[in-house]
């Protein structure tokens, strides 16, 4: 089942994806992921207000490498003026452009932005009507369920999008009322993609490779979008990706997660400078040793870590055993 995805003109050489995650998907964790597999990554949640005001911060997130290619930009608000200015301005920092039609969190919502668009059918139709007209790169669209559980808008959603010349669109099987409560109901996917003809592209509570395989199996989705699962866990697309061709996933070695955690940290800091690195990597960092033994007492030392060499010590330490 790994296989080739179209996305209108963009062809990949697989269907595994790396989600969009705000505060998460910066440049080292794309990198990290496509060397174990990703065929696409996407960046973080961009605000299209920060864009057309030329926020410099906004545009740092689109900000990639000839190797961070090819890339998804995400962005969201809830304007279709300035979702397609917000298109036009990425143009050229990107291969592929999502519109964020399903963040649960408030502070997007209050703002009318994503999914607070799933409350207005008619207002996604100008959002995507606009942008297309302003891009001619692929255009996809992320949504949820609905805004309330039991509600089934993302097919009302999906059709507009598809009319309105999307290229695929991505769901994640909750309403925005559950967050990320309960279990993703994967069979409104298989729904979904019996209801529209460009591709599909699932998420929801893919946390094992053996998950990807399911949900691939169950749904007839195109490709998965893989967020929550990937954290501190890039070899998830390395194990979907031989579990899908017939083999056994092969789990990373304490050598290879070590390696993988260093590199993270120094391409952390080649982007945004010792200080911000090491602060924001403590969250990495728990990530990648969750479920070791050992673990909660390695994020206590981690998180009070401000110095280079004592978090690189304390690293070598805790995966292998020794210092050097």
């Amino acid at each position: 089942m790994t296989q080739h995805l179209t996305i209108g003109s963009l062809v990949l050489p697989g269907n595994l994806l790396l989600a969009p995650m705000a505060g998460i998907t910066n440049l080292p964790v794309r990198l990290l992921a496509r060397e174990m597999g990703a065929a696409l990554c996407f960046t973080e949640m961009v605000s299209v207000n920060g864009l057309v005001r030329e926020g410099e911060k906004s545009f740092a997130l689109v900000r990639g490498t000839t190797e961070d290619r090819p890339l998804g930009i995400q962005l969201f608000g809830d304007d279709p003026g300035s979702m397609a200015e917000g298109a036009r301005l990425v143009a050229g920092f990107g291969n592929l452009i999502d519109l964020n039609m399903g963040c649960p969190v408030r502070k997007v919502v209050n703002c009318g932005a994503g999914s607070a668009l799933l409350r207005d059918p008619a207002k996604v139709r100008e959002i995507v009507r606009a942008v297309r007209r302003a891009s001619e790169l692929p255009l996809t669209v992320k949504i949820r369920t609905g805004w309330e559980a039991g509600e089934q808008t993302f097919l009302e959603v999906a059709r507009i999008a598809e009319g309105e010349g999307c290229d695929a669109i991505t769901l994640h099987p909750r309403s925005r009322s559950q967050m990320f409560e309960g279990n993703a109901d994967w069979s409104r996917i298989a729904e979904l993609k019996r209801s529209v003809a460009i591709p599909v592209l699932g998420s929801g509570d893919l946390f094992t490779a053996g998950d990807v395989v399911a949900m691939l199996r169950q749904t007839g989705c195109d490709g998965v979008m893989i967020a929550r699962g990937g954290l501190g866990n890039p070899w998830i697309f390395r194990e979907a990706t031989a579990l899908l061709a017939g083999g056994e996933p092969i789990p990373p070695t304490p050598s290879e997660r070590l390696d993988a955690t260093l590199r993270h940290l120094e391409l952390f800091i080649g982007m945004a400078g010792e200080r911000v690195a090491l602060r924001e990597m403590r969250k990495h960092l728990s990530w990648y040793v969750r479920g070791l033994p050992g673990a909660a007492r390695f994020r206590d030392t981690v998180n009070r870590a401000d110095d280079r060499e004592l978090l690189v010590r304390e690293l070598r330490l805790f995966l292998t055993g020794r210092e050097e």
